[in-house]
This record gives structure tokens, C-alpha cells and sequence, in this order.
């Protein structure tokens, strides 16, 4: 017995081309899943992507490009994903910032980041779900933040996306809570609120910080997460197993 527990299963991670995504990505595919990554990546971006997730042992990888703040790109994506087969796992990863006080948040901004990171998510969901409950097996992973549970200034579309997604996973877990049965598996819907965690995310609010504050990145790291994460540490991109997949619990994490 090798213990690759999703070997069989096939996964769709979007924004998975770096950071929290690509980590989640290799962590699935240590456990014998097959991949579909997603992301607007740059030049050499998904092929270093497809690259390390093969590397660390999907049998199958595919790629997408589709941008998510456009709906109709969503169900191309999706059209697409589940053309070639089924979706059992689903990770929904993409997301975009921008900080502005909410006067001054231009809306266009506001568009994009409720579509990126709220309804995207609505979108790969209610295309995904049917068809995981019709086969009695599904596993759906929401990646929301720190800022699904507590606000911050400047980002009223990225806390309002955020607390989004946990209230849209708590109401689409209990939605299929009956789906399938426990010797199937069941579909189960969970919300995962990370710590702020070094990603090209954040790096421009690091930089800013450290430009106003006029102090090394260090200490601008450590005078951004003051209010939110009392270790004043950022987690780093890891290559933990991806058991927490075969989870048949609701739950939100810090």
C-alpha cells in the first residue's frame, strides 16, 4: 500500500500558478491526485507551475487561463474542466487585492474583487456541486483569509469578498450535507481562513508600509500584522499533505 490516499481523483485549483494555490496544488498531487491548475500566469508561469506539480506526483496536469472576472469566462473554464471529466475536488484559490480607503475605492476596483474572489467562486461551485452530489463523492475548499473573520482599513471589497465566501460555504455545506452517504464519501464544503502568508498578494502592502514608514521590509512585515497576527510572522508557502481533503467536517480555520 503506497498511502496516496486521492489516487483516482482529479482536482481543479484556481489561481494555483504560485503561492497558497501552487502549494495546495503539490500537496494534491503528492497524494496521487491528477491536477487541473488555473491562473493568469506570466511568460513561463504555468509551465514551471505543471512542471513542479508532476514533479511532486500528479499523473495528470492540465492548465487553464481563463480570467475570472469576467462570468462568462467562468463557465468557459468550467465547460472545459468538465468536459474531460469529473471534478472531484474543487479548490477555489484566485484572488486579487487592492487597498484604498472605501471613499476613495474606485469601483471598478470593487467589481473586480467581488468577481475574482466572491463570485467566481459562486461560479465554479454551482457548476461543480450537481454533479460531485450526483455521484455521491465531492470535496469543495474555499481559501477566504484572515479577512473573512476580522475587517482592516482600506480593504472594504476584499473584507466583503472574503466574509463572502464563508458565509456562501457554510450555506452550500449544509445544502449537500445529505448528498451521497458516509460509505461513499459524501460532498463536503469547507472554508479555510489562512494568516496572512508571504504571496505576491501582499507584497505591494509591504512595500508600501515600508516606504511610509521609511524601515526595512522586516519591519514593515512585522508593522502590517500587528493588528491581525500577534507572532508578527508571515506563514510561508509549505508542502503539507493534503489529507485534510478527505475531511467529512464543516470547519473554518484560522
Amino acid at each position: 500500500m503506497n498511502g496516496k490516499m486521492l489516487e483516482g481523483r482529479r482536482a481543479l485549483v484556481t489561481g494555483s500558478t504560485q503561492g497558497i494555490g501552487l502549494a495546495v496544488a503539490e500537496a494534491l498531487a503528492a497524494q496521487g491526485c491528477s491536477l487541473v491548475l488555473h491562473g493568469l500566469a506570466r511568460p513561463g508561469e504555468a509551465e514551471a507551475a505543471q512542471a513542479a506539480v508532476r514533479a511532486a506526483g500528479a499523473p495528470d496536469v492540465q492548465f487553464f487561463g481563463h480570467d475570472l472576472a469576467d462570468a462568462a469566462e467562468v463557465e468557459r473554464l468550467m465547460q472545459s474542466v468538465l468536459q474531460d471529466g469529473p471534478v472531484d475536488i474543487l479548490v477555489n484559490n484566485a484572488g486579487i487585492q487592492h487597498t484604498a480607503p472605501l471613499a476613495s475605492m474606485p469601483r471598478a476596483k470593487w467589481d473586480a474583487i467581488l468577481a475574482v474572489n466572491l463570485s467566481a467562486a459562486f461560479d465554479t461551485m454551482r457548476l461543480a456541486l450537481p454533479r460531485m452530489a450526483e455521484r455521491g463523492f465531492g470535496r469543495v475548499v474555499n481559501i477566504a483569509s484572515a479577512h473573512g473573520l476580522v475587517a482592516s482599513v482600506q480593504k472594504a471589497p476584499y473584507v466583503a469578498a472574503k466574509f463572502g465566501l464563508v458565509g456562501m460555504s457554510r450555506v452550500a455545506a449544509l445544502e449537500y450535507a445529505s448528498a451521497g452517504s458516509r460509505a461513499g464519501g459524501g460532498v463536503t464544503v469547507n472554508c479555510v481562513c489562512p494568516g496572512w502568508t508571504e504571496t505576491a498578494i501582499i507584497q505591494p502592502q509591504i512595500d508600501a508600509r515600508a516606504q511610509a514608514l521609511q524601515v526595512p521590509r522586516e519591519d514593515a512585515v512585522r508593522d502590517l500584522l500587528r493588528e491581525k497576527q500577534p507572532s508578527l510572522r508571515t506563514s510561508r508557502r509549505g508542502r503539507s499533505r493534503a489529507s485534510w481533503c478527505g475531511s467529512a467536517s464543516r470547519r473554518r480555520t484560522t
